[in-house]
């Protein structure tokens, strides 16, 4: 066999073995990717649930808020809201307060995103969002962001009664 002849084999090898090695790689990614997914769905749940709790414990503080689990395409958490009457002379005044919590669905950028929409007697309060890389994520450091956001609601709140 010539000497190009060997280096002609040789590339052909190295060319299949990269193929193989590409092939590898790409079912490592899927099944991370599905390991993703099912993270992110067991975070999701956790905290969702969390968010639920803590809104009902906050409807219990502030009588007046209707509270209601969300799920929907935006994501799953929970929204409390409450229509005050300010009267002043002669005058009535509507105004609105509410919180929104939700875990936004699972995305391509491998995320755990917490959104968040308050408004406090018409004027908004809180617009926020709060993520974490899933590879990172853990259920008490995103506990903590939900206990910090509904904290400064209350807080808020209670400085505007």
């Amino acid at each position: 066999m010539s000497d190009f002849e060997d280096r002609l084999q040789k590339a052909i090898q190295r060319g299949q073995q990269n193929r193989n090695a590409l092939g590898a790689s790409a079912e490592a990614d899927a099944l991370t990717e599905e390991q993703l997914r099912l993270q992110h769905s067991q975070l999701r749940n956790e905290i969702a649930e969390h968010i639920e709790n803590c809104l009902r414990k906050l409807c219990d503080h502030f009588p007046g808020f209707d509270y209601q689990t969300v799920v929907n395409e935006k994501g799953w958490g929970a929204r409390i809201s409450r229509d005050d009457i300010r009267l002043g002379r002669g005058t009535a005044k509507n105004e609105y307060s509410r919180l929104e919590i939700l875990v936004r669905p699972f995305s391509d950028t491998h995320i755990l995103e917490v959104a968040t929409k308050g408004t406090i007697r018409n004027r908004e309060s809180l617009n926020r969002t709060n993520f974490r890389f899933l590879r990172e994520a853990n259920v008490d450091a995103l506990r903590q962001i939900v206990d910090g956001i509904v904290l400064e609601f209350a807080e808020q709140f209670s400085a505007h009664s």
